[in-house]
Formats: C-alpha cells, sequence, structure tokens
C-alpha cells in the first residue's frame, strides 16, 4: 500500500502513465467533461472536494512545467485565482480556450467546487 502522495487509484495510476506534456485537468464541477476523456469524478456534493484541496495534493505529487488558467477568473473569482497563485505560476487563456484544451487531456479531476472559473490545465514535466 502507497504511503505518501496520491491514494485514489484511479488518479495515481494516470499520474503514473503521464509523459512530458501530456495535459491534466482540475475542474469544478460546471466545466464540460469531452466525450472519451477519462474522467475521475470526486465530487460527491457541493462544493466538495474543494478544487484548491484536490489542486495541493495533485501538485505534491505531479510535476507541472506550465499551467493555464481562464482569465476570466480574476473578475469572477479572484480569490481562487490568488490561492492557485500562490501554489504556481500560470499563464492566463480565456475560458473557452481553457474548454477546447481539456479536449487534449489525458485525465480530467472533476471536484465539487461550484465557483466560477475554477478550473487548471497542468502540463507534464520531467523530474530530470
Amino acid at each position: 500500500m502507497k504511503k505518501h502522495g496520491i491514494i485514489n487509484r484511479d488518479i495515481a495510476s494516470a499520474l503514473a502513465s503521464f509523459g512530458h506534456t501530456d495535459l491534466l485537468v482540475i475542474a469544478d464541477c460546471g466545466l464540460p467533461i469531452p466525450k472519451d476523456i477519462p474522467c475521475v469524478d470526486l465530487s460527491y456534493m457541493i462544493g466538495e472536494p474543494a478544487f484548491l484541496t484536490i489542486l495541493e495534493a495533485v501538485l505534491a505529487d505531479f510535476e507541472a512545467e506550465a499551467a493555464f488558467i481562464a482569465r476570466e477568473i480574476t473578475a469572477g473569482n479572484p480569490q481562487v485565482e490568488k490561492a492557485i497563485l500562490e501554489k504556481i505560476t500560470a499563464d492566463y487563456i480565456t475560458h473557452d480556450e481553457l474548454k477546447e484544451l481539456t479536449k487534449q487531456a489525458k485525465l480530467i479531476i472533476r471536484t465539487g467546487e461550484a465557483t466560477p472559473y475554477a478550473n487548471i490545465v497542468l502540463r507534464s514535466g520531467v523530474i530530470f
């Protein structure tokens, strides 16, 4: 049994299969999930689990070389934006561009987050 990191078997297995530049999405409960993109749905009620809780756990276990968030988050959800930027440097793209990027994701993790624009696309880096 794992002692550290993500213990959700679906997420741990998926992250172990990521290669350089693969995309991982952490989504709020409202983001459309593209057909045929694997999704681990962690939501169990509105707000739970929180986006930031899952982001923090993933970043502790996943090497991200880049991150993308919707520029609309600045006006629509500044508290979550601030918390994201305290954890990782992110580039801004439009929300529509973010939704298009989800179509290239290797995995989407859906949270129960119910605040606007609480989504991030992480691009896998390398650990060497």
